[in-house]
């Protein structure tokens, strides 16, 4: 497949088109960025480590958890084929622990466990702040359709069950994490962007350490450590 001109370039994330309309190559940076760009540094190694966790979970949803993805093939160790989607401006959010902002929005301790899984929605929009919204704020914004909603919820939830059992067959935590759907030129709801430790929160199960961008944000140190840690525990 041949690399064309740049479409965009994220946070995280370069986008290129190709010589085919319906497929993106994207191209992982080792650029980090945290509290909405605030922050930002580089974390040596994290475009490879994002780039190789988010295609094989993404493969493996698929095949295990029928949820239909954006991955096409991966490439090398930082650029992957993905399917042309138009983004659906939400951010997905499931929560299984209390940690980060939502125990700094409504003062729960972090490590409470919640009874079931919750989900957040919010509005995929850097000059806003991304502020968090419910399902009538997203039909009324036009982000997405009623049906769209329920289907971005299910998939939501089913990833989560999925990595889950997954993560914890290898003595890692699943806390939170942060998922973003696509529409495929028919108008099919696939899950795209990335899963990886700059989208979720993972804690060793028996010393709770964190093994994801926490400890960037935090400055807590061991942070390329943590990253390989992580990706080592994948198979």
């Amino acid at each position: 497949m041949e690399k064309r001109e740049q479409l965009y370039e994220g946070k995280a994330k370069k986008v290129f088109l190709t010589d085919d309309p319906e497929c993106y190559i994207v191209s992982y940076k080792d650029d980090a960025t945290a509290f909405n760009g605030l922050k930002k540094g580089t974390i040596v190694g994290k475009g490879v480590i994002n780039n190789k966790m988010s295609n094989l979970l993404m493969q493996k949803l698929e095949k295990e958890a029928n949820i239909p993805t954006h991955f096409v093939e991966e490439l090398s160790d930082r650029e992957t084929v993905v399917k042309k989607v138009s983004i659906v401006p939400l951010e997905v959010i499931i929560r299984n622990i209390a940690a980060g902002s939502f125990s700094k929005n409504y003062g729960v301790e972090e490590g409470v466990v919640f009874e079931q899984p919750t989900i957040e929605f919010s509005y995929k929009n850097d000059d806003l702040g991304d502020p968090l919204i419910n399902d009538y704020h997203a039909l009324a914004l036009k982000l997405a359709t009623e049906e769209e909603i329920e289907t971005i919820k299910k998939y939501a939830f089913a990833v989560n069950d999925y990595m889950k059992a997954y993560w914890k067959e290898r003595g890692v935590i699943l806390v939170d994490f942060k998922l973003e759907f696509g529409r495929l030129s028919d108008g099919t709801i696939v899950l795209a962007d990335e899963i990886s430790p700059d989208t979720c929160r993972f804690w060793d199960a028996e010393t709770k350490e964190k093994l994801d961008k926490d400890r960037f944000r935090r400055d807590l140190g061991g942070v390329e450590d943590a990253y390989a840690e992580i990706m080592g525990r994948l198979s």
